[in-house]
Protein backbone atom coordinates (compact mmCIF):
# COMPACT_ATOMS: atom_id res chain seq x y z
CA UNK A 1 0.00 0.00 0.00
CA UNK A 2 1.27 3.03 -0.74
CA UNK A 3 2.13 5.93 2.10
CA UNK A 4 0.38 8.77 -0.05
CA UNK A 5 -3.38 7.67 -0.96
CA UNK A 6 -5.63 8.77 -3.80
CA UNK A 7 -8.85 9.79 -3.25
CA UNK A 8 -11.37 7.28 -4.86
CA UNK A 9 -9.40 4.68 -4.36
CA UNK A 10 -9.62 1.55 -2.68
CA UNK A 11 -5.92 0.05 -1.77
CA UNK A 12 -5.46 -3.73 -0.80
CA UNK A 13 -2.50 -5.25 1.30
CA UNK A 14 -2.66 -8.64 1.35
CA UNK A 15 0.62 -8.89 2.73
CA UNK A 16 -1.01 -6.79 5.89
CA UNK A 17 -4.15 -8.54 5.50
CA UNK A 18 -5.83 -4.78 5.89
CA UNK A 19 -7.73 -2.15 3.13
CA UNK A 20 -7.04 1.44 3.08
CA UNK A 21 -8.54 4.42 1.86
CA UNK A 22 -8.88 8.38 2.37
CA UNK A 23 -12.23 8.96 3.98
CA UNK A 24 -14.80 9.60 1.98
CA UNK A 25 -16.22 12.89 3.18
CA UNK A 26 -13.04 14.59 1.45
CA UNK A 27 -11.15 15.31 5.25
CA UNK A 28 -8.49 13.56 3.91
CA UNK A 29 -7.70 11.34 6.81
CA UNK A 30 -6.63 7.76 6.12
CA UNK A 31 -8.86 5.10 6.98
CA UNK A 32 -7.18 1.66 7.38
CA UNK A 33 -8.89 -1.31 7.58
CA UNK A 34 -8.34 -4.99 8.85
CA UNK A 35 -9.77 -7.72 6.86
CA UNK A 36 -10.99 -11.25 7.98
CA UNK A 37 -13.33 -13.48 9.61
CA UNK A 38 -14.39 -10.77 12.41
CA UNK A 39 -13.23 -7.82 10.61
CA UNK A 40 -14.33 -6.92 7.50
CA UNK A 41 -15.06 -8.44 4.66
CA UNK A 42 -13.09 -7.41 0.96
CA UNK A 43 -15.32 -8.35 -2.33
CA UNK A 44 -15.14 -7.57 -5.97
CA UNK A 45 -18.29 -7.75 -8.41
CA UNK A 46 -17.27 -7.22 -12.30
CA UNK A 47 -13.71 -5.18 -11.13
CA UNK A 48 -15.97 -2.92 -8.29
CA UNK A 49 -14.79 -3.07 -4.89
CA UNK A 50 -17.01 -4.02 -1.86
CA UNK A 51 -16.23 -3.82 1.68
CA UNK A 52 -18.45 -4.91 4.57
CA UNK A 53 -19.82 -3.78 7.16
CA UNK A 54 -20.05 0.03 6.73
CA UNK A 55 -17.59 2.54 7.98
CA UNK A 56 -17.84 4.08 10.71
CA UNK A 57 -15.38 7.02 11.36
CA UNK A 58 -16.01 7.58 15.01
CA UNK A 59 -12.76 8.18 15.96
CA UNK A 60 -12.03 10.87 13.21
CA UNK A 61 -12.92 14.27 13.78
CA UNK A 62 -15.55 14.26 10.90
CA UNK A 63 -17.20 11.17 12.55
CA UNK A 64 -18.41 9.98 8.75
CA UNK A 65 -20.26 6.97 8.23
CA UNK A 66 -20.90 5.12 4.95
CA UNK A 67 -20.67 1.99 2.82
CA UNK A 68 -18.58 1.07 0.08
CA UNK A 69 -20.32 -0.77 -2.71
CA UNK A 70 -19.58 -2.02 -6.15
CA UNK A 71 -17.36 0.93 -6.48
CA UNK A 72 -19.89 3.64 -4.84
CA UNK A 73 -19.91 5.68 -1.50
CA UNK A 74 -23.21 5.12 0.07
CA UNK A 75 -23.73 7.35 3.31
CA UNK A 76 -25.28 6.51 6.11
CA UNK A 77 -26.39 8.19 9.03
CA UNK A 78 -24.36 9.78 12.04
CA UNK A 79 -24.50 7.77 15.10
CA UNK A 80 -24.81 8.96 18.79
CA UNK A 81 -22.37 8.77 21.67
CA UNK A 82 -24.28 6.08 23.10
CA UNK A 83 -24.97 4.40 19.59
CA UNK A 84 -21.13 3.96 18.81
CA UNK A 85 -20.64 2.65 22.37
CA UNK A 86 -23.53 -0.04 21.93
CA UNK A 87 -21.71 -1.01 18.15
CA UNK A 88 -18.26 -1.20 19.59
CA UNK A 89 -19.48 -4.12 22.38
CA UNK A 90 -21.40 -5.69 19.73
CA UNK A 91 -18.58 -6.14 17.62
CA UNK A 92 -16.56 -7.26 20.34
CA UNK A 93 -19.33 -9.63 21.63
CA UNK A 94 -19.08 -11.11 18.00
CA UNK A 95 -15.69 -11.17 18.26
CA UNK A 96 -15.67 -13.27 21.35
CA UNK A 97 -18.62 -15.08 20.02
CA UNK A 98 -16.55 -16.41 16.66
CA UNK A 99 -13.59 -17.29 18.49
CA UNK A 100 -14.86 -18.83 21.28
CA UNK A 101 -16.99 -20.94 18.63
CA UNK A 102 -13.46 -21.46 16.57
CA UNK A 103 -11.81 -22.92 20.14
CA UNK A 104 -14.69 -25.53 20.54
CA UNK A 105 -14.83 -26.54 17.04
CA UNK A 106 -10.78 -27.02 17.68
CA UNK A 107 -10.92 -28.83 20.75
CA UNK A 108 -13.09 -31.02 19.14
CA UNK A 109 -10.81 -32.39 16.31
CA UNK A 110 -7.75 -35.12 16.71
CA UNK A 111 -4.50 -34.12 17.29
CA UNK A 112 -3.67 -35.44 13.67
CA UNK A 113 -6.62 -33.32 11.88
CA UNK A 114 -5.48 -30.39 13.59
CA UNK A 115 -1.41 -31.04 12.18
CA UNK A 116 -3.15 -31.79 8.61
CA UNK A 117 -5.26 -28.62 8.69
CA UNK A 118 -2.43 -26.62 10.04
CA UNK A 119 -0.91 -28.07 6.94
CA UNK A 120 -2.81 -27.59 4.29
CA UNK A 121 -5.04 -24.26 5.04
Amino acid sequence: MPSNLEPGILYLSNEYNVAGHLCACGCGNKVITPLGSTEWTYFEKEGKPSLKPSIGNWQLQCRSHYWIRNGNIFWSGQWTDEEIKEGWKNEELRRQQYFAKRNRNQTKKSILRRIIDWLFN
